[in-house]
Parts: C-alpha cells; structure tokens; sequence
C-alpha cells in the first residue's frame, strides 16, 4: 500500500465523522424540539392556573452577583434573556464557523437554494408584518418578528412526520435556519440595541481583539477563552448593544483545529460539550419564563391586534410563501435543483415549517417592546404562538399528503 491510502483512509474516517456528526446533531434536535413543546406547554398551563401570580413573582425576583464594589442586579426573567440566551448565541457561533469552514455553507453550490430562500424567508414575513402595523410607529418596530425560524421547533416537529422525509430536507431546513439566525443576529445588533456607551464599547472592542489574538497565537484552552468571554458578556451588556452579541463573538473566536498532531478540536469539543445544555436546558427555560399567555383575560381586542395578526400571518403566511416562493424561482431559473429525493410537496410542507419562529421570535419581540404596555407583550405571544402552532399543524399536513400521494 502506497502512502496514499493512509491519506485516504484519513479522509474517509473525517467524512464518517461528519455524517456521524450531523446525524447526532439533527437527532438532538429533533429532541430538543420535543422538550421545547413540553416547557410551552408548561408554559401556558402554569399561565391559566392559580399559580400564575407566584411564577410571574418568580421571574421577577432580582437576583445580583456582586465583584468589590461593582456588581450587576436584575430580574430573573433578564437573566435568562440577556444570559442564558448568550450560551444559545455562542453556540450559533460555533456552528456557524464550522459550517462556513467545512460543512454546508462551505461550497456555493450547496448554499444557493437555502440561502435565497432564507433571504426571502425574512423579508416577505416583516413586510406582511409592516403592511398589517401600517399607521402605527410603536407597533412598527417589531417588524423582525416573524423573520426568524426556531430550528430546534422545527425540526422536533419535522421529527413528527417520520422517517418518510428525506435527510436531505431536513439539512435544508438546518442549512435555512443558519442564514435566518445571521439575519437575527444583524436585526439585533443593528436595530435592537439601546442606548449607546462608548466607553463600554471601546472594551468590548479591545476585548474582541484580544479573543482574535488569542485564535491567531495558537491559544486552544477553552477556560481563557470563557474568562475574557464573561468580561465581554459585561461590557456589550453595558454598552447598549444586546448582550448575546458577546456570545457570538466568543463562539467565532473559538478555534475549529487546534497543531497538535491529534488534530483535537476546541470547537467541536466546546460545541458537543454546549449542545445539550442549550437544547435541554437553555431553549425550555427561556420557553418556560417568556411562552405563557394568561388567556383568561385575553378577547377579542388582544387576537385582533395588528401586532398578533402581523406575527401570526408574517409566520404563517410570509414564511411559507418566501421560503417556497423562492425556491421554487431558483429551480425553475435552472439557478439550483431541488434536494435529493425531495418532492415540490414535501418543499412545500418544510417551507410551512420554517414559519415555526417561537424561540428566536418571542425573544425579538421581547426587544422590540422592551418597556412598552403589557398588551404589546400579550399580542406578541399570541401572535408568535398562534402563528408557529398553525404552522407547525399545517406544514405536517402538507408533508404527510405529498407522501401518501408519493406512496
């Protein structure tokens, strides 16, 4: 045997490797998805019970971590939104590098048909939103909200539909949901921050700067990485620009290959270590704190609200139409082809499912009308629940047609 075929054996056992990956991952996800329906759930009953005086004191409870004389105090419900939040960020931001450097996003050939129609996917949703909100300014900012697609949601209720859904639609959704959650990270940082510190702005910069000289000099233990990465959680929470931002920051810094002749990754070692602490654990509480909606006290007035309706309809009807829109304008262009094995009905079922924006939309909202009226908190959460629901429900229909007319 030549020295070539230790070459190829190294190459055919990294490719194994990433199909064992990617399959691990779309199974914990499809998972996650599961917890993620049980804690809304929760979520609604706990709303609609006698307890829900007690849980919303809960959320509310100021909890403080005190450094000498500096120290940062808030309410429970921030916490998980500003911090835990931040974990489910660094984790888009390692797979987000990795899937640039070696996996989906890595050939344009492979990207072209996801990425339009995530394109298309978040603008024709805020643009039904805005036509829906026209006339009012505050209403008006939370035209983001339905641009986003919760992927472990997604993919938990794709897990549904079984195993009659090729495996490649299930990588476009995944692929889909990575260029959504760009797009999420640009809206936030763009156009939810708050007021701006430049003093807190000049070390989180110098901070960034130090995470990129610590990527280029070789540096591969994870704990230097997280001590500079909690100063910079610090530093962008202050400086008006939302604190998850730092997450994302940390997980690009992060190196994927490290020069040891073991080719040990940091990135995959941090990401697989962080996976199911964000999809068991992060995704269920922040559904748990932001997800219920006390009905008893919601009418007419709270359904019908142009913020409800312009999240519920920009998910439900503005993704759909987007996702599949678009990609049926690259097939028929000859710009791209449909996934391997996939059907324009089971497109069309996964484009519905895209409109599943829950997790990514409850939080834009929640930054949108940050110290608005509780009525605009109401009509975000029946608006993005109703409209995922609905989604979800008919997305699965669609699939589950298209397959009995494929059998």
């Amino acid at each position: 045997m030549g020295p070539g075929f230790g070459v190829v054996r190294r190459r055919e056992a990294f490719h194994h490797g990433r199909v064992q990956t990617r399959e691990r991952f779309l199974d914990t996800e499809t998972l996650a998805g599961l917890a993620l329906i049980a804690a809304t759930a929760a979520a609604l009953v706990l709303a609609n019970s006698p307890l829900s005086d007690e849980v919303a004191a809960l959320f509310q409870t100021r909890v403080a971590f005190s450094f000498g004389e500096t120290g940062l105090a808030k309410p429970l419900l921030l916490w998980v939104n500003d911090g835990l939040m931040a974990l489910f960020f660094l984790l888009i931001g390692l797979e987000l590098k990795r899937e640039v450097l070696e996996g989906e996003l890595s050939r344009l050939s492979q990207v072209a048909l996801p990425g339009v129609a995530a394109i298309a996917g978040m603008a024709v949703p805020a643009l039904v939103y805005i036509a829906l909100t026209r006339g009012d300014p505050v209403a008006a900012r939370g035209w983001a909200i339905p641009a986003a697609t919760d992927i472990a949601f997604a993919l938990g209720v794709l897990g549904l539909a079984g195993r009659s859904v090729p495996t490649s639609l299930r990588t476009f959704l995944m692929t889909l949901a990575v260029f959504d959650d760009i797009g999420a990270i640009l809206i936030i940082a763009i156009f939810y921050s708050g007021e701006l510190s430049m003093t807190a702005h000049v070390v989180a910069g110098l901070l960034t700067l130090v995470l990129v000289a610590m990527n280029r000099l070789g540096v591969t233990r994870l704990a230097a990485y997280f001590v500079v990465g909690i100063v910079l959680w610090v530093a962008v929470l202050k400086s008006g620009v939302h604190a998850t931002i730092a997450g994302v920051v940390l997980g690009l810094a992060i190196p994927l290959r490290a020069s040891d002749a073991e080719g040990h990754s940091p990135l995959r070692h941090l990401e697989h270590g962080l996976h199911p602490w964000v999809a068991f654990l992060v995704l269920p509480l922040f559904a748990l704190a932001n997800a219920g909606v006390d009905f008893r006290g919601a009418g007419a007035a709270s359904l019908g609200h142009p913020v409800a309706l312009g999240a519920g309809l920009g998910l439900l009807v503005g993704k759909s139409v987007g996702v599949f829109g678009a990609a049926l304008l690259m097939v028929r262009l000859g710009w791209a082809s449909l996934p391997r094995g996939a059907s324009w009905g089971t497109l069309a079922g996964v484009a519905c499912l895209a409109g599943i924006g829950f997790t990514m939309s409850l939080f834009v909202g929640s930054l949108a009308f940050e110290g608005q009226s509780a009525a605009l908190d109401v009509a975000v959460r029946i608006g993005v629940l109703g409209g995922s629901l609905l989604a979800a429900l008919l997305g699965l229909v669609v699939l589950r047609t298209a397959h009995r007319r494929a059998a």
